[in-house]
């Protein structure tokens, strides 16, 4: 069964809360900004996830979906990806239709293909417990096919920008392992608070495991409008008219997640169960400056740097740019400054997930 297991990491946005040093040209996941001690170079986003993999999914059954146009720095960044693994959007349908692509043409590939859908966006820390979590999601669907497994991560504080999945019964044979009650869409602070104190949910990570069939036939069944869509694609993959329909059908796919699509009303329907795992990780969606911020060591001021930064009578900052620029705070608290070649953005810490509104404002060059 281990030779039908295949990867799919899902690396598209634009991460405009990562804003100048995310670009649409050059968005967050291709970016080295990530070191570990040891390391002779920075890595990217990408990198890590891929290399995450190893021991786990061999390299020629990993494939990625991202935007077409960076199609030539995901090779540059990963010479180990061939072309035929990566699955280039036209552009950005949301997470139904990158999951969606990925399982039409898995399935055709391959129709006893089980996939783990993977994120771009995230630190996981360490990766024995990231391997060991995926492989118990790939056992709990070598037994049942029309299982969906979500992975689970145990709530640090009342998180407002993640959606919840409530607990159900466990599963005997898999002590990480758990039936899903329901999945809850991005809550309000009061009710982020009563999930968490009540010990019952944990946070959605937005990774997966599904078999590629099973997926297509929910999808048939929750979004048919997609599926129609999808399976013409895949009919058209490997032939001459392969670019022409994806590039034709693609863009209208409606847009919408693969939690509303797909998960939520998989949850209460007879043919498809649902299933938890739970995955004992320092899990980090690195999507805006502060949770960037938490990437790096703090001085005993609580101020963050990254490049050739120099603070005096500064403190809780956050600090970004190239080592032959210098910066220098006197006397500034709690702010966030980026500096790049193109733009500077100076901005309240607090004032961090309104950078969308700055960033819409911008010259289409500068976006």
């Amino acid at each position: 069964m281990s030779d039908h297991r295949y990867a799919m990491i899902m690396a598209g946005g634009s991460g405009t809360r990562l804003w100048p040093l995310s670009r649409k040209d050059l968005p967050k996941q291709l970016i080295p900004l990530f070191r570990s001690p040891g390391e002779e170079r920075a890595r990217s986003l990408l990198e890590i996830a891929a290399d995450r993999l190893e021991g786990l999914i061999p390299a020629e059954r990993r494939y990625i979906c991202a935007g077409e146009r960076y199609r030539e720095q995901i090779k540059a960044a990963l010479p180990g990806f061939a072309d035929p693994q990566i699955l280039g959007e036209p552009e950005g349908r949301d997470t139904v239709n990158a999951v969606g692509f990925g399982a039409a043409i898995l399935n055709k590939l391959d129709q006893d293909a089980v996939f783990c859908v993977l994120t771009a966006d995230h630190i996981i820390d360490p990766p024995e417990a990231f391997r060991r979590a995926v492989e118990t999601g790939f056992r709990l669907i070598d037994q049942d096919w029309y299982r969906f497994v979500s992975f689970a991560i145990a709530p640090t504080y009342p998180a407002t920008g993640f959606g919840y999945i409530e607990h159900g019964e466990p599963f005997n044979a898999f002590p990480d392992a758990f039936k899903v009650k329901r999945f809850v869409e991005k809550p309000d602070l009061k009710r982020a608070t009563e999930y968490v104190r009540s010990g019952l949910f944990s946070w959605n990570s937005g990774m997966f495991v599904f078999h590629s069939g099973a997926f297509m036939k929910a999808l048939k069944k929750f979004k048919p409008e997609s599926y129609e869509g999808l399976k013409k694609i895949a009919d058209a993959w490997g032939t001459p008219d392969q670019e022409r329909v994806l590039s034709e059908i693609y863009p209208k796919l409606p847009k919408t997640s693969v939690d509303y699509a797909v998960m939520e009303p998989a949850s209460s329907d007879d043919e498809f169960s649902i299933c938890g795992v739970s995955m004992p990780v320092r899990w980090l969606d690195v999507g805006s400056w502060p949770s960037y911020a938490e990437t790096l060591p703090a001085d005993d001021q609580g101020n963050r740097v990254s490049g050739n930064v120099t603070l005096t009578d500064s403190r809780g900052n956050l600090v970004v740019g190239p080592d032959d620029h210098t910066i220098a705070l006197l006397g500034c608290d709690n702010l966030v400054v980026v500096h790049t070649p193109k733009a500077t953005l100076v901005m309240p810490r607090e004032r961090a997930q309104d950078l969308k509104l700055l960033h819409a404002e911008l010259d289409e060059e500068l976006q």
